[in-house]
């Protein structure tokens, strides 16, 4: 009787190693899928959890007369032995949070001693006390201490903490060698108070005899693990964005009155609301912090769950460039090539981007020119905007708040008198003129 052939060696090794393939991936597979940031999200059935920015703040170098006040700043050095309290707004809920921390402009390292969040006395924006029984200890790498290299920002661990979209979140720093040097990083158009100490105050529940200032330090992002269907609009902008003329902590800038919209609808009620915007900014050129081009990457592009990006910015191209037809005719080539660009890279990352006009600045002392010749690259701008097919939606903020009877103005009851800035109502009235069809969640 003949006896079965045997299988060669090769081809049963050959066997053995498939299935242990098989099987290593199988194991790969469900510790990718048991992962923090894909496992499932509270209350969500079968859904997936991602990061999500619910707070920025545009990190900037900060000018000499908006460091901290003395004690705090030295000749050579800042924040020595100094606790940092602030409270910021956040616009998506989670049940864990990590922070992020800008040495961007540092040109040494900047020492953290100790971080804690809280929840902020009374729920409120810009006070120095605590809710008894809500401090936690925020670390990174499973250490209280960590040290932001020069240029760059500083990840925490995550930690579990109760956020609902629309409240205030207490972050307080120590940092015991403060920074040494005067370049430090901050968003120094907070309108939000925040108080500084000597000495580590970070678990106490109130800062007795803390000096008060309106800027933010060193903190530049909140986040938050929300549900997949949780994402972000990110808004580029400048001092009409970052809130001038708006009320200190009373969170009346456009965009939070944007977000209070969208929080009051189902439909749009878990989208994130992202201002990155500064004082002076400019598209083309640097200003107050670095130009749009320059800082796309990392002010949206690199942010968790940005879906769509708003841009309201160019008025300070505009207004900062020469009163002669020559001039003015280069800055309109240039700020629409500049539109095209931030256009062509957010779409490579799927990234929707809403185009919003320019709006009035007649009877303002630094860019009314008088003869109406930096008015008339305004009106070619802002046509170029309204032209279909150049941004993938208009926002028309120029028809929203101009004077009817003199539309190269503002109209006078939005605005703070500058010509150029306007008041809570007037960013009522911006918040107001933005579609809420353009915002149809994604997720």
């Amino acid at each position: 009787m003949k006896q079965p052939t045997r299988a060669p060696f090769a081809t049963v090794l050959s066997v053995c190693v498939l299935v242990l393939t098989l099987i290593v991936t199988g194991s790969a597979v469900r510790a990718l899928l048991d992962r923090p940031d894909s496992a499932p999200a509270q209350g969500g059935s079968g859904t997936r959890s991602h990061w999500v920015n619910t707070w920025t703040g545009m990190p900037q170098l900060t000018e000499p007369a908006n460091l901290p006040p003395a004690p705090y700043t030295g000749e050579k050095s800042v924040l020595v032995d100094t606790t940092l309290r602030q409270t910021v707004r956040v616009t998506a809920g989670g049940h864990r949070i990590r922070l992020r921390f800008s040495n961007a402009y540092g040109d040494t390292p900047l020492p953290l001693t100790a971080v804690t969040v809280a929840l902020p006395q009374g729920g409120k924006a810009g006070v120095g006390a605590v809710e008894p029984g809500s401090l936690r200890r925020v670390t990174f790498a499973g250490r209280d201490a960590t040290t932001v290299p020069v240029g760059a920002q500083v990840v925490s661990d995550d930690l579990d903490f109760d956020l609902r979209a629309g409240t205030e979140l207490t972050v307080t720093a120590y940092t015991a060698r403060g920074q040494a040097s005067l370049a430090l990083t901050s968003h120094p158009g907070s309108r939000t108070t925040s108080y500084l100490v000597h000495g580590d105050h970070t678990r106490d529940q109130d800062l007795t005899g803390a000096t008060a200032v309106d800027h933010w330090y060193l903190l530049s992002d909140v986040e938050v693990l929300a549900p997949a269907r949780t994402r972000a609009v990110a808004v580029v902008g400048d001092s009409l964005t970052d809130g001038r003329g708006s009320t200190t902590n009373g969170n009346d800038r456009w965009p939070d009155q944007f977000f209070d919209r969208l929080r009051s609808r189902p439909d749009t009620s878990d989208i994130a609301v992202l201002n990155q915007a500064a004082g002076g900014n400019r598209v083309l050129n640097d200003g107050l912090g670095p130009n749009v081009l320059a800082r796309l990457d990392r002010d949206v592009l690199s942010r968790s769950g940005v879906s769509w990006l708003i841009l309201f910015e160019g008025v300070n191209d505009i207004g900062t460039a020469a009163a002669t037809r020559e001039a003015q005719r280069a800055v309109t080539d240039d700020l629409i090539a500049g539109y095209q660009q931030i256009v062509v890279r957010a779409h490579a990352l799927g990234i929707r981007v809403y185009g919003a006009t320019i709006t009035p600045f007649a009877g303002n002392s630094l860019y009314d020119d008088g003869a109406g010749v930096r008015e008339a690259t305004r009106q070619r701008v802002n046509a170029w905007i309204r032209t279909p097919g150049h941004f993938d939606a208009l926002i028309d903020f120029d028809r929203a708040v101009r004077d009817p009877s003199a539309p190269d103005r503002l109209l006078p009851a939005l605005q703070v008198g500058d010509g150029l800035h306007l008041n809570p109502e007037g960013y009522r009235v911006l918040a107001s003129a933005v579609p809420e069809g353009l915002f149809r969640n994604r997720g």
